[in-house]
């Protein structure tokens, strides 16, 4: 591996550590469900998902999940 690449991935690493770098405006995500797959998405700060459970309570476990992976990032346009 070259020197170039070894610098780009301790950058990447740093990078991932500070999450607060990161802004998501929008993402779309396939969970492969117990049961069937659902899809998620995030569109300007808004999740959605598929889901029956999600349809009445405007959060689900596939929403909530993406929440946690997602911690420190921030999921919303910046004003």
């Amino acid at each position: 591996m070259d020197y170039g690449m070894i610098g780009k991935i301790k950058k990447a690493k740093r990078y991932a550590e500070e999450r607060e770098r990161i802004q998501i405006d929008n993402l779309k995500v396939t969970f492969d469900g117990t049961n069937n797959p659902h899809a998620v998405q995030l569109e300007n700060g808004q999740w959605q998902c598929d889901c029956e459970f999600f349809k009445t309570r405007r959060r689900c476990s596939h929403t909530i999940a993406l929440e946690i992976i997602l911690e420190g990032v921030r999921l919303e346009p910046e004003a």
